[in-house]
């Protein structure tokens, strides 16, 4: 179970992605989780992916702005065979990123797999898996037409989930904070 999180605090998840970004918010009172908004935000069907970037960056900041949450918890790109979808999928991550840091919000890193772990207890379960239990968990009345949204809502748990501890996630509060955890990433 969870460590104690503050009273009132909102978390918002993000499941980046270049079609559709998934986003889910939660509020917790009384150390129960309750859901504050699915969000399924479909991008253009530009082909120019830099601005797809653009649209991404200005949906999650105008989120976040709506919302104030106290964390944003992300997805990590898993890694697949496609370079080239890896490449755009890790783009639309850092944009999100960029967009909470921009704001001063913290926000925290968890693989698929721990996200998955989180809400199931398998790390291979399927999407449908993942929003079925969060369905119960949140008691939901009508789930989304993709399942983007409820992607992003898992983040946001698995972060409820793992409030305070520090194992196996990637926290950054600041630009500087991201900056000293990824010197490979400088230019």
């Amino acid at each position: 179970m969870s460590n104690k999180v503050p009273d009132n605090t909102i978390i918002m998840g993000i499941d980046p992605g270049t079609n559709i970004t998934g986003f889910g918010v939660i509020r917790i009172k009384n150390n129960q989780m309750k859901l504050v908004d699915l969000i399924e935000f479909k991008l253009s069907k530009k082909n120019d992916h830099s601005a797809k970037l653009s649209e991404i960056f200005n949906k999650t900041s105008e989120l976040i702005k709506l919302h104030n949450p106290n964390f944003v918890a992300i997805e990590s790109p898993f890694f697949g065979k496609n370079v080239q979808s890896m490449l755009k999928l890790g783009r639309a991550q850092g944009v999100s990123m960029a967009a909470a840091l921009n704001l001063d919000i913290p926000i925290t890193e968890y693989s698929p797999k721990k996200i998955k772990m989180a809400i199931t207890g398998n790390g291979n379960s399927s999407k449908e898996q993942v929003a079925k239990m969060l369905k119960t968990m949140l008691d939901i009345k009508e789930m989304p037409k993709n399942l983007d949204s409820t992607d992003g809502l898992a983040a946001a748990v698995c972060h409820y989930f793992n409030f305070g501890n520090s194992s196996s996630k990637k926290e950054f509060s600041n630009w500087a904070s991201y900056i000293s955890k990824n010197p490979d990433k400088l230019v």
